[in-house]
């Protein structure tokens, strides 16, 4: 048997997606003695600066705003417990569509290959035994998030590890009571658009398509606070909104679909982790 640690490998975008979307699971399995280890792609310089100014905005700095969220990234880190973080520092591509797209350098610009020989490199010296990213579509279209799934895709094939590999996702009934939920707390929010409606009803996957259903309510706490640390980007201030309590109630459960398995563990399954321990 050898001594390594179980090790958790998830593979992000930006600085705060990982409070975002595995904050939980992050926390949990650090808790049980996993060895954690985040790789954030971009140094999230299209992200919102001091005061809320936007890309593209006079007094928008993209190099200051990298800098103040790695500073952030450090601080969701120390909250999360995770143990090793590795930045690519790929420039921030911004939404699909913006002129950012196209900056040499950018994420969204950089070969496949490229990206995935230096992930390939981390994978070979972590050794992680589960690897999380998004999918195809980066869960909701954003090119970093597509990039982001493209490259880990590739390092895996690179590499002669076989390690679990998983997909976030969300299932289509949380979607809903998301939507319930921001108009709870935004009274002036307008009657959704019926294009925009149905394009939320197609993130996600229906229920009985998620393999796992991690229940991460006990460590939903530091989830919170992990995303409280990225106070600079108020995207994130909805769900702060919540209060610690309610975000627990609809943030506890991380859900994900299995795309890579040696185990033969059954689905649906409540443990990353399921068939290697």
């Amino acid at each position: 048997m050898s001594d390594r640690p179980l090790t958790l490998m998830a593979v992000h975008a930006h600085p705060d997606d990982e409070a975002t979307g595995t904050g939980g699971v992050l926390a949990r399995y650090a808790a049980e003695g996993v060895r954690t280890v985040l790789v954030t792609c971009t140094d999230g310089g299209c992200g919102d600066g001091p005061g809320g100014v936007k890309p593209g905005d006079p007094g928008h700095d993209p190099a200051a705003v990298a800098l103040m969220r790695r500073q952030e990234l450090e601080a969701s880190c120390e909250v999360l417990k995770i143990s090793d973080l590795e930045m690519l520092d790929y420039a921030d591509s911004g939404m699909m569509g913006w002129p950012s797209n196209d900056a040499p350098g950018s994420f969204w610009q950089t070969r496949v290959q490229e990206g995935a020989a230096r992930l390939a490199e981390l994978m070979r010296h972590y050794r992680p035994d589960v690897v999380v990213t998004y999918d195809e579509n980066g869960f909701y279209g954003h090119p970093d998030h597509i990039q982001a799934h493209r490259i880990t895709m590739a390092a895996l094939e690179m590499t002669a590890l076989t390690p679990k590999v998983y997909w976030t996702t969300m299932p289509r009934s949380m979607m809903q009571r998301f939507g319930e939920i921001m108009r709870e707390f935004n009274e002036d929010m307008p009657e959704p658009d019926p294009a925009e409606t149905a394009a939320l009803a197609e993130i996600g996957l229906p229920d009985d398509e998620i393999t796992t259903w991690v229940d991460t309510t006990e460590f939903s706490g530091q989830k919170f606070d992990a995303l409280a640390a990225h106070a600079s980007q108020g995207e994130n201030i909805f769900f702060l909104k919540m209060g610690k309590e309610r975000f627990g109630e609809f943030m506890g459960m991380e859900t994900f679909v299995r795309v890579q398995d040696a185990t033969g563990a059954d689905v649906p399954e409540n443990d990353l982790f399921a068939g290697l321990r």
